[in-house]
C-alpha cells in the first residue's frame, strides 16, 4: 500500500509540476507578444478593411471587432495591449479603414488621432 500512495504522490507531483511549466511559458509568451505582435500581412498582401468603431464599444468590443475583421490576432492580446498603451483613453468614435499590415499600435494610433478640421486660408476666400 505504501508503493502505491508513493506512485501516486509522485505522479501527482508530476503533472503539477508539466502544468506550471505550460502555465509560464503560455504567461512568457503572452507577455513576449504584448511588445511585439506583428501585423497580419506584409505590405505586399496588405488588405483595407472598414470597421466602425461606436462610443459605447470598450477595449474587449473592440479588440473582437478587430478580431472578427482579422486585422489581429488575439483580442485578449489586443487589450493588455491598450491597456498598457497611452491610447487607452482616447479612442474615438468613428469609421476606419485599416489594413492587415498594420501593428495594433498602429491601429490605436488611428483609432485615437485627432480629426483634423478644415480651415479656410486667406488665399481660399
Amino acid at each position: 500500500m505504501k508503493f502505491f500512495s508513493v506512485c501516486l504522490s509522485v505522479i501527482v507531483f508530476v503533472v503539477f509540476a508539466f502544468l506550471l511549466y505550460r502555465m509560464g511559458e503560455y504567461s512568457f509568451d503572452f507577455g513576449y507578444r504584448v511588445f511585439t505582435e506583428k501585423a497580419m500581412t506584409t505590405e505586399e498582401n496588405a488588405k483595407d478593411k472598414v470597421v466602425r468603431i461606436t462610443s459605447d464599444m470598450g477595449a474587449k468590443e473592440i479588440g473582437d471587432l478587430l478580431e472578427s475583421k482579422e486585422l489581429i490576432r488575439d483580442s485578449n492580446l489586443f487589450v493588455v495591449q491598450l491597456m498598457l498603451s497611452a491610447y487607452k483613453d482616447d479612442m474615438k468614435p468613428g469609421t476606419y479603414t485599416l489594413s492587415t499590415s498594420m501593428t495594433a499600435k498602429e491601429m490605436m494610433q488611428v483609432i485615437s488621432a485627432e480629426e483634423e478640421e478644415e480651415t479656410e486660408t486667406e488665399d481660399e476666400k
